[in-house]
């Protein structure tokens, strides 16, 4: 039997939790709710969702805070509800580590969307426990990408990337050397269209880099930057 997704729905606003849990529960989702931040982090920590909705403005503890607290443990998905288009607010929480954020009031086919996006992604990188063999691991100077254990070393160091900086790792060093837009890139490993919001890709590449890049041994040697047109990877010395 297949156990259903367990979604945590964080929000202030009880018209809005009782839509989002109505909406859930109908597509089969199991359906956690915390009404401030404390009790959102409680709760991540007692039961572990698959999936975190995530307002930003909550009592006790702002949506931001929490996505941080969540980050140190845990690498679910994490889509954030801002309550304005407010470039700084999908910014910042791009930046703490969440995978996603969406206007509220949220479109409810929107939404279903993007869970079901971000948990398919999260599904395929738990899937298949194998044996690792050599083929398994790519290697790019001192990163190794593990694509059986989704893993990305640097030496022996796991690096705690999250599965969106995961697959867009594996997906620039599958292709070592090639150019991709972030257009391209959007479409690719984030899986939907994501018009106007370019912005996500270079903030997820820069949470990348802090990761990923010795900041005096291997600063500016991994993911490049092609001014005018996108990204690549590569290892290169000197």
């Amino acid at each position: 039997m297949v156990m259903a997704k367990k979604i945590l729905i964080v929000d202030d606003e009880p018209n809005i939790v009782d839509i989002l849990k109505f909406n859930l529960n109908k597509e089969g989702y199991e359906t956690l709710d915390a009404y401030d931040g404390e009790e959102a982090v409680r709760l991540c920590n007692q039961y572990e969702p698959d999936l975190v909705l995530l307002d930003v403005m909550l009592p006790k503890m702002d949506g931001f805070s929490v996505c941080r607290k969540i980050r140190e443990k845990f690498t679910m998905p994490i889509i954030m509800l801002t309550a304005r288009e407010d470039e700084f607010d999908q910014v910042l929480g791009l930046e703490l580590g969440a995978d996603d954020y969406i206007t509220k009031p949220p479109s409810i086919r929107v939404l279903l969307s993007r869970i079901k996006s971000s948990l398919r992604r999260t599904e395929i990188c738990e899937r298949d426990n194998e044996a690792v063999t050599d083929s398994d691991v790519i290697q790019i100077g001192k990163l190794y990408i593990d694509t059986k254990r989704f893993e990305v070393r640097r030496n022996s160091e796991d690096l705690h990337l999250t599965i969106r900086e995961y697959e867009l790792v594996k997906f620039l060093a599958e292709r070592e050397g090639q150019i991709y837009t972030r257009e391209q890139l959007l479409k690719e490993v984030w899986g939907y269209e994501f018009p106007g919001d370019k912005r996500t890709v270079d903030v997820t590449v820069a949470r990348i880099r802090e990761k990923i890049e010795d900041e005096t041994v291997d600063k500016g040697k991994y993911i490049h930057t092609k001014r005018g047109i996108g990204y690549y990877i590569k290892y290169i010395t000197g």
